[in-house]
């Protein structure tokens, strides 16, 4: 008897099952919140420069007169003419021209507050020459991703997945908190990027937990459920950014319900399995007999004896033994093909993910509006993905959702500014065809790698993925060069990464692989 077969005797999917399911997923509902959370904390305001504070605008001219126009007649966001401009007469009456000298904003930066009262960027002036370090900020919060994904994993398989979440959560809500005080912004990037690093913990530990309590005929639905609720965030940061519009008390209203997952985490029960993987049997013996007594299975849990607990983990402790390191997967051709493969796939999805959604000024339209939009797309793009990948194939799946991504993306490229409605149609199409490419991606790299090496693939192709989320906002900056630079460089690695589908097997009703030696006979 494997250990799915002991959790089903001890009640399958039970009491503790759902109640821990759900009290572990509940914090994932604010993981987009934070992935996202410079969309608004972070929004850029229509601002112009400072006249001089000596400046009598009544005996000097209007405001205007200081204001530089650009090629469509728009006051010069960057620019201040060195002293008033007199000349003939715009439209709205005031009497300006743009022939005199220049010099960019020595007297700082007038915001429009109507819309975004206070954010990172009006706060600290993060406009003009100092654009880049709003790209800058939210690249350090996914390399505080990237690290904590390769630090906390690790942790995790030393001292336990429940330890390590406690930990997360903990850290989310001191660091979140703390950057909602911060007294400048280097001091805020350090707090994103260890918020960044705890909530990397949170959703691998989260899955892991939930998954090594499940039995294997539902841990589809878990993954399935767990995205759902990740999709439920966007709508809930979308109302709670227009609730809350001020950044300090967004960044804070998003960072304090940590302290109470914090709270109730205690009560999670550890994994038996990784109890077991570390040979502390007496302990895997206690949880099962919790877990069993809970879901009202108290004479099942009673005769779960040690001599039949080490029985029936034979197989599990053995193959766990045999473990593979990761560079196994560089070694041995058959494995370094997939893993190249898959690589590019994790890349470029997530790559393309972030530039779409990290950009929602870019539209023209309501962020507000085009946040809830983003939200509501993954629903259908999820289950059109599940039902394709289900009665087509991984492979068609995975190659179409890349490559209409990237079209949609590139043909948002040449579309012109004014044409919001045509534009955010298209982000939305791409945004929802990239949701899918992660259903798929995550499902693909489960099933290509064999057994003895599986959890290792999947943590570097996240890996991966978090190194296109750090460059993504970066790739944003050449903007700076033409507007559509970086749309064509977001659609355009898609498309070229869809090609790479090509080279992988279909796995779509084939038996999973165990050793390395199934992969080469099977796929290579």
């Amino acid at each position: 008897m494997a250990f799915n077969d002991l959790l089903l005797q001890l009640g399958g999917v039970g009491r503790f099952q759902k109640i821990q399911v759900t009290l572990v997923i509940l914090p994932v509902i604010l993981m987009a919140s934070h992935n996202t959370l410079q969309n608004f904390t972070a929004a850029i305001p229509t601002h112009h420069c400072r006249p001089p504070a000596d400046t009598n605008l009544s005996k000097d001219g209007d405001l205007e007169a200081w204001l530089p126009r650009d090629g469509q007649g728009r006051p010069e966001s960057c620019l201040l003419f060195t002293s008033p401009q007199r000349g003939p007469p715009f439209p709205n009456g005031t009497e300006t021209n743009g022939t005199g000298a220049t010099e960019p904003c020595p007297h700082g930066w007038v915001y429009d507050n109507s819309t975004f009262p206070s954010t990172i960027v009006t706060e600290w002036d993060l406009v003009c020459s100092h654009r880049a370090l709003r790209q800058l900020a939210q690249s350090l919060y996914m390399m505080g991703v990237l690290f904590g994904a390769m630090i906390f994993g690790c942790l995790a398989d030393r001292l336990g997945r429940r330890r390590v979440l406690i930990f997360n959560y903990l850290q989310t809500a001191v660091s979140g908190t703390c950057a909602a005080f911060a007294p400048n912004f280097p001091v805020y990037c350090a707090f994103r990027l260890l918020s960044g690093m705890s909530l990397a913990g949170i959703v691998l530990n989260c899955m892991t937990l939930n998954v090594e309590w499940m039995p294997i005929h539902t841990r589809a639905y878990v993954g399935t459920l767990t995205g759902y609720t990740y999709s439920l965030g966007q709508f809930l940061l979308a109302g709670v950014a227009y609730a809350v519009p001020h950044w300090r008390y967004l960044q804070l209203l998003v960072s304090v319900p940590f302290f109470a997952f914090f709270i109730y985490s205690w009560f999670f029960i550890e994994s038996a399995r990784w109890y077991a993987s570390s040979g502390r049997l007496e302990l895997t013996l206690r949880n099962l007999q919790r877990v069993a007594w809970i879901n009202g299975k108290q004479e099942e849990g009673a005769n779960l004896s040690m001599e039949a607990l080490q029985a029936s983990l034979q197989k599990e402790l053995t193959t766990g033994k045999s473990q593979a390191s990761a560079l196994e997967l560089l070694r041995c051709p058959a494995l370094r093909h997939l893993f190249l493969c898959l690589s590019m796939l994790w890349f470029a999805t997530s790559f393309a993910y972030y530039g779409l959604v990290m950009d929602l000024q870019g539209f023209g339209v309501s962020i507000y509006l085009i946040q809830v939009i983003f939200g509501a797309v993954d629903l259908p793009a999820k289950l059109v993905s599940f039902l394709v990948i289900n009665n087509v194939g991984r492979r068609p799946a995975q190659m179409a959702s890349l490559l209409l991504a990237g079209i949609c993306i590139l043909i948002n490229g040449v579309v012109p500014q004014d044409k919001s409605i045509v534009r955010t149609s298209l982000a939305v199409l791409g945004k929802g065809c990239l949701a899918s490419s992660f259903n798929c991606v995550f499902l693909y790299t489960g099933e290509v790698y064999p057994t003895m090496i599986r959890q290792t693939g999947l943590g570097m192709g996240s890996t991966l993925a978090r190194v296109g989320s750090i460059v993504s906002p970066l790739v944003s900056m050449t903007a700076e060069l033409y507007p559509s630079v970086p749309l064509f460089i977001y659609g355009a690695v898609p498309v070229a990464a869809s090609a790479a589908v090509a080279l992988l097997p279909e796995t779509l009703g084939q038996p999973l692989p165990d050793t390395v030696q199934d992969v080469e006979n099977s796929y290579l």
